[in-house]
């Protein structure tokens, strides 16, 4: 019996996001709803031969890989992924899998999702009237003011595009932006410190590295407008968690919305819950019924692939 494990499926809606029959009779699957631990995971998944990992929301250490004996197969969602010791399981033989899924504006819509709320107070009004108020914030309308986007990657130039569809001026930066793609695209190449002191919005797109991390910190939230937002739906580290929260307290910007948390999971009492003028989204920039099952699907055919290698080896 092959024993399959899908993890961090929060909503339980994995199993019906793909035909799992496929993989064969001899097969039970276990959805796990809830994010394992550290200490939790060893115990829990240690009669499992396949994990199903939903992109980076669980990591797989060599302590963990070496803690699971009949460990053979480590199946992610995602093109890429910084959370599994590679080595650790190719030393035990043990295939990671990538699925990539189609091209998706998932993460863009819900970008250009928080810009709106955030501009119009959009949540804040909404628990203001359930409170029995009435208007009692003002916000700012986008036409005219100015989008900065750090990083003009596929998801930037479409956050670019929405941008430019409400009549908004949008320059961009990255460590290595291409200015005559950007100028093509209709958006203004400019310096990190240009686009922080200019930027009504400011919007993050950019993958998660050694040039990334802590990019945005206190010495950034000095140069921005106080009346300016900071929208990150890209990866939790790439902005300074205390610099951000300070800067919020100091009013240094006058909001922002996260999408993207460390650690994930966010903790119940984590002090990024009660910090004012925010909003935050439990990372679900990729969380639509057209990417899960593109996802699960993939994940689905990776396993009987491997399996018919496996009935097809010597």
């Amino acid at each position: 019996m092959l024993r399959i494990a899908i993890l961090d499926d929060y909503q339980s809606v994995a199993r019906g996001m793909a035909d799992w029959s496929r993989i064969g009779p001899d097969v039970e699957i276990v959805s796990f709803d809830h994010h394992l631990s550290e200490d939790d995971a060893p115990v829990e998944l240690l009669s499992f031969d396949v994990l199903c990992i939903m992109r980076e929301r669980m990591a797989v250490s060599r302590r963990l890989i070496e803690a699971l004996p009949r460990l053979k197969l480590i199946a992610v969602t995602g093109s890429h992924t910084q959370v599994i010791d590679v080595e650790a399981a190719q030393e035990r033989g043990i295939p990671v899998t990538l699925t990539a899924p189609r091209a998706s504006n998932s993460a863009a819509e819900l970008t250009w999702a928080l810009v709106l709320a955030l501009a119009r107070k959009i949540t804040q009004e909404d628990r203001n009237m359930r409170e029995g108020r009435w208007q009692s914030t003002v916000g700012f309308r986008l036409e005219g003011r100015t989008l900065g986007l750090i990083g003009l990657g596929t998801l930037g130039a479409r956050v670019a595009r929405y941008g430019q569809a409400f009549d908004m001026n949008v320059v961009a930066w990255s460590s290595n932006l291409d200015p005559q793609r950007a100028r093509d695209l209709g958006v203004e190449p400019v310096s990190k410190d240009q686009l922080l002191r200019q930027s009504d919005v400011v919007s993050i797109h950019l993958k998660l590295g050694p040039r990334s991390r802590g990019l945005i910190g206190a010495s950034e939230f000095q140069l921005m407008k106080p009346s300016a937002i900071l929208v990150n739906t890209s990866r939790a580290a790439i902005v300074d968690q205390s610099a951000l929260a300070q800067a919020l307290r100091d009013k240094l910007i006058a909001g922002a919305a996260l999408d993207v948390f460390d650690p994930e999971p966010l903790p119940s009492d984590h002090p990024v819950r009660h910090l004012p003028n925010t909003i935050l989204t439990p990372h679900i920039g990729f969380v639509t019924e057209e990417s899960y099952r593109d996802f699960f699907t993939g994940i689905v055919e990776t396993i009987c692939d491997w399996r018919q290698a496996r009935a097809g080896a010597p």
